[in-house]
């Protein structure tokens, strides 16, 4: 997967990405991507990127030219790859792990657009291809958007986390929460590790870890619980069993 990052704050993007885990996958090749720094597509001598909106208003809008020609630059070589152009906005789609992947599994170069001041130009729009928001409410900018994005999508890549079980437990995998963790000590300020963790069993410990995992969700996402047909025969034998009563070990 190609990421290409459209921002007024290409360095912010930069450190995002070359830290931790998606630092790794780049220095590995399984994912690449470039921070592409929007100020370069700017008009005139001030390279300016942003005007006053037609009809009066606070703030400034962002004009069209410099971000379509940003768009473009990312795609005129496209070189075989399923490209997506998405703009970060906070009218568009909700982004989750449904959405994640999506993205993931049908394309392999995603266009982030990241936009500042009031909002865009609306004729911008003709060149994208999806809206994506993280939810409702207002960011100064789309760079959390877009980091949000090459996170999500990067770590459903094969050899991304580098135990391809990790992105199958995690919380959102599946219609269930994850279940809590623990490690050493195994006593911390009076709390105990479970017993069953410590047990060896691992038919146990799948079992204990399943009910905990649907207790947190029907505390928490219970709507995630609602439709039977998403769900394991184990999922819905722990249900059954714990009526969402039954206290955490």
């Amino acid at each position: 997967m190609h990421y290409d990052v459209i921002s007024l704050l290409p360095d912010a993007v930069t450190a995002y990405l070359n830290a931790s885990i998606l630092g790794r996958a780049t220095s590995s090749g399984l994912i690449s991507w470039a921070a592409v720094d929007l100020r370069t597509f700017g008009e005139g001598r001030h390279r300016q990127v942003d005007d006053s909106p037609y009809g009066g208003g606070a703030g400034m809008v962002m004009t069209p030219g410099p971000l379509v020609a940003a768009i473009e630059s990312c795609t005129a070589a496209e070189e075989g790859r399923r490209t997506c152009r998405i703009l970060l906005s906070p009218g568009g789609e909700r982004l989750d792990r449904e959405l994640a992947g999506l993205l993931a599994s049908e394309y392999t170069h995603l266009v982030l657009v990241c936009g500042r001041f009031e909002g865009f130009d609306e004729r911008v729009r003709d060149w994208v291809d999806l809206e994506v928001s993280l939810g409702d409410f207002v960011l100064t900018g789309g760079e959390l958007g877009a980091l949000a994005i090459v996170d999500a999508t990067a770590r459903l890549l094969p050899g991304v986390l580098g135990n391809d079980e990790s992105a199958g437990e995690e919380s959102f995998e599946g219609p269930l929460l994850e279940y809590p963790q623990y490690t050493r000590p195994r006593a911390f300020r009076g709390q105990e590790v479970p017993a069953t963790l410590l047990s060896g069993d691992h038919a146990r410990i799948a079992r204990w870890r399943r009910d905990r995992a649907v207790e947190r969700t029907a505390a928490r996402r219970p709507e995630r619980l609602k439709d039977p047909s998403t769900l394991s025969p184990e999922v819905l034998d722990s249900i059954k069993r714990l009526d969402f009563e039954t206290p955490e070990e």
